[in-house]
């Protein structure tokens, strides 16, 4: 098979192997000892080896790729999770090709149909807006694994985490620190996440003995505008409140702008939380309260998991807690 550059028998003479222990390290079939995978790639460097990836996945029937699939590949919650994919996969023969599903069911089913036509070995969603049968209905034409999805019937390949417990203890504290009217900024009303963020936020609530406000549960989209928007309007509508529960780090960001040109300072006359746990959160003025989903990790994780699927090995998904990180964003009521 001619290959650019050098050929596969070159690479196997210049390393000193045979030219199915170059084929298996290509192709990942195998295991092959340190030494000798360092000498073939130092080999294919050095030749300048590119194998014929096309012949390959005509030959082995894979691609040797993964379809990573997110709501919003530069939302930074979702970059951090796939910074894990990547570095899980870096080691290994598989590469992730990225696509976004844009909060769109007609996006999402266009990347999905696009990444099997292009044969990709695996398919891991960050997120979905598909429906139960149809995620059904894709695990049955490539394997697929979940991410903030549980369906019936692909429970072994979904990880999810306690959204709702987490957002309840978000909330609680703020009740804890004497607040009792909180904001609460969630996300798209069909988004699973969101729907158990708003139902942790009106648990803590109901638990403590205090009434739902309607009016305190503002609609956003996870974006920063969304948020400010929606705090604007509330602000110049003059219902009183004295605390945010945003349903992410980037809503509090939207939220904090809102109150800043309103002359309202953080936390002194309103606390805010978030949730995520960015990077950014640890660094904003004040440091924002916020529960911090180990992103990074579950990259990883989903990763491995999948590299486990595609071996034929057994895999179980790990579990993740959610923790409430407390900063300087929240204080007792005065």
């Amino acid at each position: 098979m001619k290959k650019q550059g050098g050929t596969i028998n070159e690479v196997a003479r210049e390393a000193g192997v045979s030219v199915s222990t170059v084929s298996r390290i290509i192709n990942g079939t195998a295991f092959v000892a340190e030494d000798k995978r360092r000498a073939v790639e130092a080999a294919m460097q050095r030749l300048e080896f590119r194998p014929n990836y096309l012949a390959r996945t005509l030959i082995t029937g894979r691609s040797m790729t993964v379809g990573v699939i997110a709501e919003d590949i530069v939302s930074p919650f979702y970059a951090d999770v796939i910074r894990g994919v990547e570095q899980a996969l870096l080691d290994t023969p598989y590469q992730p090709v990225l696509n976004s599903g844009h909060w769109s069911t007609q996006y999402e089913t266009r990347a999905i149909d696009t990444l099997i036509y292009r044969k990709v070995d695996a398919l891991l969603l960050l997120g979905s807006t598909l429906s139960d049968d149809t995620l059904r209905d894709v695990a049955g034409r490539v394997p697929l694994i979940l991410f903030g999805r549980r369906v019936p019937g692909l429970e072994d390949h979904c990880l999810t985490l306690d959204q709702r417990g987490a957002a309840l203890n978000a909330t609680r504290h703020l009740i804890e620190l004497g607040h009792r009217r909180i904001v609460h900024l969630h996300g798209p009303p069909g988004q699973q996440d969101a729907q158990e963020r708003r139902a942790g936020y009106r648990d803590a609530l109901t638990g403590c003995g205090l009434p739902l406000h309607p009016e305190l549960e503002l609609q956003g989209d996870f974006l920063e505008q969304s948020a400010a928007q929606a705090l604007t309007h509330l602000l110049d509508a003059r219902v009183p409140f004295t605390a945010v529960f945003a349903g992410n780090d980037q809503m509090a960001a939207g939220a904090r702008l809102a109150l800043y040109r309103r002359g309202l300072r953080v936390p002194d006359d309103v606390s805010l939380i978030g949730f995520d746990d960015l990077p950014a959160s640890a660094f904003t003025i004040p440091p924002l309260t916020t529960v911090r989903q180990p992103t990074y990790q579950i990259g990883q994780a989903l990763a491995r998991h999948v590299l486990n699927v595609l071996a034929g090995q057994p895999s179980t998904l790990p579990d993740f807690d959610l923790t409430l990180i407390l900063r300087e964003s929240t204080r007792p009521l005065r």
